[in-house]
């Protein structure tokens, strides 16, 4: 009797530990918050499963001027973890930031050079105005890649960067632009107006590790737990996404998240995965061979000098290996 008894006092004991909620800031770029970008994070706060794990995320960062200044954010104790496109990760690192990944968000980005009705292959852009995300990124270095193997190089065409695919849509619209880059649901949106899709990011590079969840390594060592507990979750939101009993639940969180129709909301799940197109990670895992090829990318464009540095260096897989994920 006194045996069961001590166990269940030492249950009492424990459990207030256990059961705390801890509370976790996410950065969120203004670039991603209304695109697909955003759909791990969403689904892991609409469908409960932060909650789940005893944390409280808190999501209502949106950091003005894209990737490039997310690490920052970091660094300056604005946000706890944050969204970043690897190339970004690396530039910071490189340059003397401790950030590095501890999970990831999304692998193989599909992304669209859409255009004007009457441009009906890319090299009819010789002479046109093309929106581009950030070049230092991997969606400009891709459809430059892109765009080269049709035979365009360099001045051969104009370039504006604008930041986030809402924002290069809405620059085709005005007919300022003569021809895009987006993401989903975006480019779905712009094809069913009647714009012309002449060429997607895939074509041109076929593996990537595009975006992934980053923290400063000092900070997620002296934060175990959370972070343990934030990529546990990231992890389940990945298996919610690709659950087809879920196919409803997903859709209305796109709808919610991008504000498209629940048509091309459904669209864009089918192309993500009928066929399987690698577009997601399984459960957060950090694909090391897709940053390799980031890392390559960056090399050929001139943004990274030889000799190339490790994959390697710019992960932490401590927290995923911890939650059975890597």
């Amino acid at each position: 009797m006194r045996i069961v008894l001590a166990a269940l006092l030492a249950c009492c004991v424990v459990q207030p530990a256990a059961a705390e909620t801890l509370k976790l800031r996410y950065g969120q770029a203004y670039s991603s918050a209304h695109s697909i970008f955003s759909l791990p994070i969403a689904v892991a706060q609409r469908e409960g499963l932060f909650a789940r794990e005893g944390l409280d995320v808190e999501v209502l960062v949106p950091i003005p001027g894209g990737s490039d200044k997310m690490i920052a954010a970091l660094h300056d104790d604005f946000v706890d973890v944050t969204h970043v496109a690897t190339p970004f990760l690396i530039r910071a690192a490189m340059a003397g930031s401790d950030a590095v990944a501890i999970a990831s968000e999304f692998d193989n980005p599909i992304y669209s050079l859409v255009a004007k009705p009457e441009i009906k292959t890319i090299a009819d852009l010789k002479g046109k105005l093309v929106g581009l995300a950030d070049e230092a990124g991997t969606i400009a270095i891709s459809m430059r890649k892109l765009i080269a193997g049709a035979g365009l190089r360099h001045g051969d065409f104009g370039v504006k960067v604008i930041e986030g695919t809402p924002t290069r849509l809405a620059c085709l619209h005005r007919g300022e632009c003569d021809a895009v880059v987006l993401g989903q649901p975006q480019d779905l949106e712009a094809i069913a107006e009647g714009y012309r899709l002449v060429g997607i990011s895939n074509d041109a590079v076929p593996q990537l590790l595009y975006t992934v969840t980053a923290a400063r390594l000092s900070w997620a060592e002296a934060h175990k737990d959370a972070v343990t507990r934030y990529v546990r979750a990231l992890g389940a939101s990945f298996g919610f996404i690709r659950d087809p009993a879920n196919r409803d639940h997903v859709v209305k969180t796109v709808v919610e998240a991008t504000g498209v129709s629940p048509t091309v909301a459904g669209k864009t799940l089918d192309l993500f995965f009928q066929p399987e197109r690698g577009v997601l990670p399984r459960h957060a895992e950090i694909d090391l061979a897709g940053l390799k090829e980031v890392i390559a990318l960056m090399g050929e464009a001139g943004n990274l000098k030889p000799p190339l540095p490790s994959a390697e260096r710019f992960v932490d897989t401590r927290y995923l290996q911890a939650a059975g994920l890597q």
